[in-house]
């Protein structure tokens, strides 16, 4: 039957170029070889040769499909690939450039789907699981040829590789009423079987638009993408509400599909490096000086937001060349053997550090007697403007204070179910429309009584969240302040006037078997170094103890090089006694 309604039409298929055309049900032709659907629908002339298949004559006009119950036939990667779809886009209007969905995303997309044998080969993983376990599945879904291959419905190549499945068994309507989940959902709820076939999670859609971003060097770092997430710019949370209507979740879908908090920066890189190994990516494009993921452009970047004098980047600079950074340490490379995804931001933050543990020591002494002399020089000359350490931590920690507080009252006003609730099951779907009738209800009343919007106004994305030296900003602004006493020139060369550096201990361990040591020596750090580190924390939106590891990371890098920096070192347990008596003044 397919030989008589192709006719004519020998065109090479453009995935695999071989011709070898067949018809589906809905009359458009689709490769056999590689099971590519295209656009290109048969003309018929004579209803009464295309018995059973769906018509539409082209003088009056196209008929509409008829409204299924339960939805289309789908699988779980056309969901996660219209959460992709709609993330990219969310990016684009943000001014990443349309690269970043066209041809990026959309090829390691691609390479994803043929790695996992989901799309893009002649043995799909669905259909080999189902004639595995044919005695568990019903026939007609056993046996039914099913292909999750894209087809082109709006001129991107993000659009144009959206999943369709073509149901070619005789009791398809009869097989649309029976399934009324994705058709995939039972691999995916298998804990065995997602880490056998990586298959798809929500923190891996996160994955692919770091690997995305960071291979077109785009200015939106990791950080910068998890905290847009979390404000709702990039949808995430319950993303699945915008499905279409035809794909509907029941089951075991709200398992997969479900996502109710944000994933952790540590855990969002982990996963992104182990994406870029199971797709086998090639060397990343060189990271030079002028990305805006440079470490450089990043210290500058975050010496702004935490208010500091912009003097320190140029020995943020001295501190990189001494430790060895350059471009072949900062390229990622997925194949290299001891390879990992570096973290940009964090490393820059790190760098700042550094710099204010060379200039200020900050051992809960130093700090405090160069805001001293600081003090003492601004008062006798008053168009001085040294950069005293005291005034600006209390500028910074109180605005640091007021935008928590700002934050945790966002959190708490934001709504984190879902307005289209999934049933678990038939049975308890109208206990689950009774639930959340009565949360409508109640949110209601309080918002009555309490004169609130029903939902808080969203701001434009931003990646700064303080604003120094405004009317309406957070604070004074110390950008423009020297060092003052904090450095001297020796011989014509600008040095530290701080003569020795602590730091803890510089002994590397597995990190397979060695956790996290942060809490641990916690206790015995300076105070003035664990509120930096807060500080930090905050607005990188990652744990203490990540940037903590990173400055120890650095240190090494530091110390253990050839040549040295002309600074004495001492070991920061010698002063553990010391430190615990002293307090941060004011």
């Amino acid at each position: 039957m397919d030989e008589e309604l192709i006719g004519f039409f020998r065109d090479p298929c453009s995935q695999c170029s071989a011709v070898n055309w067949g018809v589906t049900e809905e009359g458009r032709y689709y490769c056999k070889s590689c099971h590519n659907v295209i656009e290109r629908t048969v003309e018929v002339t004579d209803p009464s040769c295309v018995t059973g298949s769906r018509m539409s004559s082209i003088s009056h006009g196209a008929k509409k499909p008829a409204k299924q119950k339960h939805g289309k036939d789908w699988m779980v990667c056309e969901g996660f690939q219209f959460i992709l779809k709609q993330q990219a886009e969310a990016l684009l209007t943000m001014g990443v450039r349309p690269e970043l969905k066209d041809d990026i995303l959309c090829n390691f997309w691609r390479g994803y789907l043929h790695k996992s044998k989901q799309a893009y080969t002649t043995k799909p993983l669905y259909s080999v699981t189902c004639q595995q376990d044919s005695d568990s599945c019903p026939e007609s879904l056993a046996m039914s040829d099913l292909s999750c291959l894209s087809t082109a419905e709006t001129e991107s190549d993000m659009d144009g590789a959206h999943s369709t499945i073509s149901g070619r068994s005789s009791d398809g309507e009869r097989l649309s009423s029976v399934c009324t989940e994705a058709l995939d959902s039972s691999l995916y709820c298998s804990a065995r079987e997602r880490r056998m076939h990586h298959l798809m999670t929500m923190p891996m859609t996160l994955a692919f638009l770091h690997l995305s971003l960071l291979w077109l060097q785009e200015a939106i770092t990791l950080a910068d993408l998890l905290s847009f997430t979390a404000q709702g710019h990039i949808p995430y949370i319950n993303a699945y509400q915008n499905f279409p209507e035809d794909m509907k979740l029941f089951g075991k879908d709200a398992l997969i599909f479900r996502a109710e908090s944000i994933p952790s920066y540590k855990m969002v890189q982990q996963e992104a490096h182990k994406l870029a190994v199971f797709l086998g990516l090639p060397r990343f494009p060189p990271l030079t000086s002028a990305c805006p993921l440079h470490p450089s452009l990043l210290c500058l970047r975050y010496l702004m937001e935490l208010n500091l004098p912009d003097e320190l980047h140029v020995w943020a600079c001295r501190v990189m060349q001494q430790a060895g950074i350059g471009k072949d340490t900062l390229t990622y490379d997925p194949r290299a053997r001891k390879s990992g995804l570096l973290s940009y931001d964090v490393l820059a933050s790190a760098l700042i550090v550094v710099t204010l543990k060379l200039l200020f020591k900050l051992d809960d002494h130093q700090e405090w007697c160069l805001s001293n002399s600081a003090d003492d020089e601004n008062k006798q000359n008053q168009d001085s403007s040294i950069f005293c350490f005291r005034k600006w931590y209390k500028t910074v920690q109180g605005a640091l204070i007021v935008a928590k507080e700002t934050e945790d009252q966002a959190m708490a006003w934001k709504s984190w179910k879902s307005q289209k609730p999934v049933y678990p099951s038939k049975k308890n779907k109208s206990v689950v429309i009774k639930r959340r009738r009565v949360v409508e209800q109640l949110q209601a009343h309080f918002q009555k009584l309490t004169g609130s919007d029903p939902e808080p106004r969203q701001g434009s994305p931003s990646s700064f969240r303080l604003r120094w030296g405004e009317e309406d900003g957070d604070g004074p602004s110390y950008q423009e302040r020297r060092l003052g006493s904090a450095v001297k020139e020796r011989k014509g060369i600008a040095r530290p006037s701080n003569p020795t550096y602590w730091h803890t201990s510089l002994s590397s361990c597995n990190p397979r078997q060695c956790g996290d040591h942060f809490p641990e020596v916690e206790d015995s750090l300076p105070r003035s170094y664990v509120s930096v580190l807060g500080m930090i924390s905050f607005l990188l939106g990652v744990q203490e103890a990540h940037v903590h590891a990173e400055v120890c990371m650095l240190e090494q890098l530091l110390f253990s090089r050839p040549r040295q920096p002309p600074i004495k070192t001492s070991h920061g347990s010698r002063r553990k006694k010391q430190t615990e008596k002293r307090k941060t003044p004011g």
